[in-house]
């Protein structure tokens, strides 16, 4: 059986992120070359559901806000969603507003893509100390999550942060940031700039507990870290004392010979900055210090009168093959505040199986199965991005994610449509009816300009290109004024 030529496919994607929008943009690429093929045509509603008033998911609250590639990502997005073929449905919650059981009679595909949101917690003694922060909590307030903190401690003047990726970057280069330069250079809010105008840190230690060569940090981001104002860069020339095998290992992979070769640059930045006087990477006189150490495991949160004190902290030796033996040997730092950025944990979503081994939505290569321990799929469900493999990757990874999955998809659409099994309701109003008669409100497309159009227009009083609106009910406002 074909589909009818005034047919079009209907499939409805939970999460409007990267993994999300991205999937939607190859979903109408792949069915216009493979439809006629699979007996499908070449059309189809796409209609993306998301929980918070505005798209974007981690690019607009999960990236520092300095980073110069977020405006080409989310300009990438926004061109992706103006498209009549894909219809924006924000501030409607799956399983709130929207559940499973409402979906596949409307729809003949369900895509999660939620993302991840959650810190994987800090299994070493102290953790629940006053002054211990996951990282989730951190970037939310300093990138204005709605649902987020507007208020921040930062009275620490020594700041350990644990992890030995481009979250933890990210968070050490916010806590050394000079917040004059921040809010001149990008979005974030007046609560987030009054915060960080007032922080106290002054000495900050990142630790990873591998060797160099088995950092995740992305050049972009060592770079990054280089060109603080007013902070010097601090190493210890131990942990650059690789063997030919580990630099041979090295030197077979591309991005990691690059990111070590950054990381070598780093150590003779950092020589340079001691030995000029105590200067930052422009030659000014530096006020604050960043160490960074590798092979450093941190286990004991030490603390006061239920506050961060100390971390203790054992030296680690890391074979070229990445495995890590324990040492022994053991360094106590004086510090108020750790934050830890040791992974996220991707959101479950009612009614689908989660595998918290894998701490993913139970998949197999992103068909949703029916238990974590079961091999048996479960029709017309799909997952993509961190829902289906974790916490890892950038947009390449993203992008080819999704079409794998839309591959998948189409395949099994295809085997759904000969069977007569795909969605009975055909009628494209049918769900905005549904959300109207529970009082639903969506924010689509065009209440997305104008919360855009917005915050530009507020940055451009400020001689600034954007700032973000942060609360909710303000953000539904500026979406619905006509």
């Amino acid at each position: 059986m074909r589909m009818s030529e005034n047919s079009e496919l209907r499939i409805a994607v939970i999460g409007a992120g990267p993994a999300g929008v991205y999937s939607s943009d190859i979903f109408l690429r792949e069915l216009r070359k493979r439809g006629e093929e699979l007996g499908l045509g070449t059309t189809a509603r796409i209609d993306v559901f998301e929980k918070l008033p505005v798209p974007f998911g981690l690019v607009r609250y999960g990236v520092a806000p300095d980073h110069p590639s977020i405006k080409f990502i989310a300009d990438a997005l926004e061109k992706t969603l103006d498209n009549p073929d894909i219809h924006l449905y924000c501030d409607v919650e799956f399983g709130k507003d929207i559940t499973l059981d409402d979906l596949l009679p409307r729809y003949d595909a369900v895509l999660f893509a939620t993302g991840a949101v959650e810190d994987r917690p800090l299994h070493i003694p102290g953790a629940d100390l006053t002054g211990v922060h996951g990282a989730a909590r951190f970037v939310e307030w300093y990138d204005g999550y709605p649902d987020g903190p507007r208020d921040w401690p930062l009275d620490a003047k020594q700041v350990a942060v644990i992890g030995g990726g481009n979250v933890a970057m990210d968070v050490a280069r916010e806590l050394m940031r000079d917040a004059d330069d921040l809010r001149t250079r990008t979005d974030i809010p007046d609560n987030v700039y009054e915060g960080l105008r007032r922080n106290q840190a002054r000495e900050l230690h990142l630790f990873v507990r591998r060797g160099v060569t088995q950092a995740k940090f992305s050049v972009q981001e060592l770079r990054e870290m280089e060109q603080l104002p007013g902070v010097r860069i601090a190493v210890d020339d131990e942990d650059f004392d690789l063997d030919e095998e580990t630099i041979k290992a090295a030197g077979g992979n591309k991005l990691v010979r690059q990111m070590v070769e950054e990381l070598f640059a780093i150590r003779e930045m950092a020589q340079d900055m001691e030995d000029d006087g105590n200067v930052d990477y422009a030659g000014n006189p530096a006020d604050r210090v960043y160490h960074l150490h590798f092979n450093a495991l941190p286990v004991e949160i030490t603390g006061t009168d239920g506050a961060v004190s100390s971390l203790r902290v054992e030296r680690t030796r890391t074979g070229a093959d990445g495995v890590m033996e324990r040492t022994g040997e053991f360094v106590e730092y004086p510090v108020q505040a750790v934050y830890h950025a040791i992974g996220y944990k991707p959101a479950a979503a009612e009614g689908i199986a989660y595998d918290e081994h894998r701490t993913v939505l139970a998949n197999d290569e992103g068909r949703i199965l029916a238990a974590s321990d079961s091999a048996q799929i479960v029709p017309r469900l799909y997952a993509t991005g961190w829902a289906k493999r974790g916490p890892v990757g950038l947009i390449g990874s993203t992008k080819s994610d999704a079409l794998l999955i839309v591959g998948h998809m189409l395949d099994d659409l295809a085997a759904e449509a000969g069977a007569g099994a795909l969605a009975g309701d055909r009628d494209a109003g049918s769900i905005d009816r549904l959300l109207a008669e529970r009082g639903v409100r969506p924010i689509d497309f065009v209440g997305w300009k104008r919360v855009d159009r917005f915050e530009r227009e507020q940055g451009s009083r400020e001689g600034r290109k954007h700032k973000k609106v942060t609360e909710l009910e303000r953000l539904r406002a500026i979406a619905h004024a006509e």
